[in-house]
């Protein structure tokens, strides 16, 4: 069978047609044959990322971008929208990662996939939104860094600036004089140290002989207390024998005589105040208390009048006279003057 010219020129035709899609399509990051998992990202700023821009899983390509593409309805932290495609079918994204647009080097930007440790939530199918956020790039990094230190120098620049302009005021003829008055302030001063120090050093010289003498002092009186030792030991042993003495005393027999006693005694009152016994009768008996008294006057009565009149009652034998009175003896009546001498007027 011949082929006409015109059919072969329009197999070539369609065939290049058909290349050149498939050539734009890989251009705008699609695979040759399609079939590619498409996800959605929404950023406030699109980092000059382009279509066909490299998306990235730990360092390795996954997939392209597809579309970038400005969304007025969106607020402004949603207002760049990316579509993205990935590529390979053994990469699934679980829910909870983070798309970044980011540098991937120093010259070309792109999309990475921060990928959650918890599959537990389950994974994200095409077509989902995947919450997205800006990579802070080489570049950011050090302006983050470089703007605070350039602050700082700037200030320090100032405070020098500063620092400078009062030293130029400062330093005049008068700062000068006053300066060497300073120093000569301050050699006069050093001067006046060296000298308290050369007295520091003759008292220090004075007291040392001192101090020897307090040591051997003390040395002296530690060697007494040392030959005492011996007789403060026996001295702290007779206080634990008194001691001991006095723990092992029979307390308990001396309590028991106490209490026998004070039984005694509770005993004794007792009977008086029933009024048996001689001092019962003496406490509770008014006849015979009465009859005491009476008795007791009448005797001070007859010792007054023995006082007043002992011729009554005493024979006195003057001369070879004769008195009226009772007959005594003479170690009688030497009885009964001091009896009469003892009784109380």
């Amino acid at each position: 069978m011949k082929i006409s010219k015109e059919l072969k020129t329009g197999i070539v035709t369609i065939f290049a047609i058909a290349l050149m899609v498939t050539g734009i399509n890989f251009l705008k990051g699609n695979s040759f044959f399609g079939g590619d998992d498409i996800y959605y990202a929404y950023f406030p700023n699109s980092g000059q990322l382009v279509p066909s821009s490299n998306v990235t899983l730990n360092g390795v390509v996954v997939g392209k971008v597809l579309k970038v593409e400005y969304v007025p309805s969106q607020p402004a932290e949603r207002c760049v929208k990316i579509s993205f495609s990935i590529q390979n079918d053994e990469v699934k994204i679980p829910k909870g990662s983070v798309i970044q647009v980011g540098a991937l080097d120093l010259f070309s930007k792109g999309m990475l996939i921060d990928v959650s440790a918890n599959l537990a939530k389950g994974f994200y199918k095409p077509g989902d939104v995947i919450p997205g956020e800006m990579a802070v790039d080489m570049f950011g990094q050090v302006k983050s860094f470089a703007d605070p230190l350039s602050k700082k120098v700037q200030t320090a620049l100032v405070s020098v600036d500063k620092m400078v302009n009062s030293l130029n005021a400062f330093w005049d003829k008068t700062a000068t004089s006053e300066i060497e008055q300073s120093f000569s302030v301050l050699k006069l001063t050093i001067k006046r140290f060296g000298n308290v120090a050369v007295n520091i050093e003759d008292l220090v010289q004075d007291e040392k002989i001192k101090l020897a003498n307090i040591l051997t002092n003390v040395e002296s009186i530690s060697f007494n207390l040392k030959k005492s030792n011996d007789q403060i030991a026996a001295i702290l042993g007779n206080a634990k024998t008194i001691t001991d003495d006095l723990v092992t005393a029979d307390f308990k027999k001396v309590i028991g005589n106490a209490n026998e006693t004070l039984k005694n005694l509770n005993l004794i009152l007792a009977t008086a105040e029933k009024g048996e016994g001689t001092l019962g009768k003496l406490l509770k008996d008014e006849k015979l208390y009465n009859e005491l008294i009476t008795t007791n006057k009448d005797l001070q009565n007859l010792v007054v009048d023995i006082q007043m009149h002992p011729e009554r009652f005493i024979h006195f034998s003057v001369f070879g006279a004769k008195t009226k009175g009772v007959p005594l003896s003479q170690r009688e009546e030497l009885k009964l003057r001091q009896l009469l001498d003892s009784v109380p007027n």
